[in-house]
């Protein structure tokens, strides 16, 4: 497959994987893509999984013929774009490695090299001259590790994108863009929603007529409809309007709750209302239904004085991916001592930009007349009627290389930060616990 003139694909489908990352069911497998830009000097553009080793070396011979590539460049670090790293560089040992200084690093623990006598190490803004294509390098740290580096050719104008705007599915099945993509990113990328913005920043700047990302097909016709689901994704914007409904239910009278509320909600003129039994949905398919609407309801029983499990993987998978700017509402079931609404809104607690719903429905083992009307009266709030802001939080800096946040309430007492100590009062030496950055790459989380 050509991409343009100069630049040819060189990637491989995998259909014997089943769960990506030992995780994310992938029925319709996964693309591991590579490019070859093809110039008076030639540059490979990353590896593929380790056990499409011989296919990939095999499509580089087919596309150069008798030529040999000059550069390996690395983007990502991930095995499935770097495992093939070393067998490229001894069946082509004239070769550069060019990457990021983190990706050196990673190499050394990867591989026990890091190349030195091969390295070219690029940062923001670098360019590297193939003859009539000129690459630009931008970093793209946690997009969504933190050496990732993406690629721009001025020539044929693609942006090779590392992860970003991938999907899951290989390519020669024919599927639905946007679903796999959201799913793909939700699950994968969207802790990262700062970051991603950064990123679409920098971008902007560049006349962009393909995309090419490391899974997923090239995008090049109607771009601005990819570049707009990113930003309403990577700004935590709700995609559509509609209630997503997820639940867990031991006996069937939660699920007798969900669904009557359902039916209420078409009754008033709810245009789109979508249920997850979260335990046999695919978690990833309910985090994604959850990020796209406006509206989410958890419906749960107190179990073990706590909540069922599948609803805690639930919201621990929100919680994660930084959920906000959603509108929640709560459905409790538990035939003594319901305390499932206080155990979900403590676990949300952490969440800023959240809007509650006034009315929670408390179902004592089954649904009574009393219970029932709370039903009622949620469907008219979720429908339009008084809602309750909560969950927001002025006091709040994330780090913006890799999205850790410090909460002035909380301090941070494992790194000596006392409850209430504000951000200007920090110590001039403090750094982000995770990626080590100091206090000026921290910004206000309003």
């Amino acid at each position: 497959m050509n991409i343009s003139n100069d630049i040819k694909y060189i990637g491989v489908n995998d259909h014997e994987i089943d769960l990506f990352e030992g995780q994310y069911d992938v029925p319709n497998g996964m693309a591991y893509n590579s490019y070859a830009i093809i110039d008076e000097k030639i540059a490979i553009m990353d590896s593929v999984d380790i056990n499409f080793r011989d296919e990939w070396l095999k499509n580089i011979k087919e596309a150069l013929g008798d030529r040999e590539p000059d550069y390996l460049i690395v983007q990502h670090m991930e095995p499935d774009h770097s495992a093939n790293i070393v067998s490229f560089t001894e069946n082509y040992p004239k070769a550069k490695v060019v990457a990021s200084k983190q990706a050196f690093s990673m190499m050394k623990n990867f591989f026990s090299t890091d190349f030195d006598d091969k390295q070219i190490v690029v940062a923001d803004g670098d360019t590297l001259s193939l003859g009539k294509h000129t690459l630009t390098f931008l970093t793209a740290p946690m997009v969504h590790w933190p050496e990732v580096i993406v690629t721009y050719d001025d020539v044929d104008r693609v942006l090779f994108s590392a992860d970003g705007f991938g999907k899951f599915g290989a390519l020669d099945v024919d599927e639905d863009w946007a679903c796999e993509a959201r799913r793909y990113y939700f699950g994968i990328v969207g802790k990262y929603g700062i970051q991603v913005q950064n990123l679409l920043k920098k971008v902007s700047a560049y006349d962009i007529s393909s995309i090419c990302p490391l899974h997923g097909p090239v995008l090049n016709e109607n771009l601005g409809y990819y570049i707009s689901l990113y930003d309403t994704w990577s700004s935590y914007k709700p995609e559509e309007e509609g209630v997503m409904i997820a639940y867990t239910s031991v006996y069937g009278n939660t699920k007798n709750a969900v669904l009557k509320l359902r039916d209420l909600l078409y009754d008033k003129g709810a245009k789109k209302v979508v249920i997850n039994d979260l335990a046999r949905v695919d978690m990833a398919e309910a985090v994604e239904d959850a990020f796209r609407y406006d509206k989410l309801v958890l419906a749960t029983t107190t179990y073990n004085a706590d909540i069922f499990p599948f609803m805690r993987e639930f919201i621990n998978h929100l919680t994660e991916r930084n959920y906000k700017n959603r509108t929640v509402a709560f459905i409790e079931n538990g035939s003594w001592a319901p305390n499932a609404t206080k155990v979900m809104k403590g676990m949300l607690s952490q969440l800023k930009d959240i809007t509650y719903m006034q009315t929670e429905v408390r179902i004592l083992s089954a649904l009574s007349e009393e219970s029932s009307a709370q039903l009622s009266s949620l469907a008219d709030e979720l429908c339009g009627e008084i809602t309750e802001e909560g969950g927001n939080s002025s006091m709040k800096y994330v780090c913006d290389i890799c999205g850790w946040t410090y909460d002035v309430e909380s301090g941070s007492p494992e790194n000596g930060i006392a409850p209430g100590t504000t951000f200007e009062e920090l110590p001039d030496d403090f750094v982000c616990p995770l990626c080590g950055v100091g206090k000026e790459n921290f910004s206000s989380a309003e």
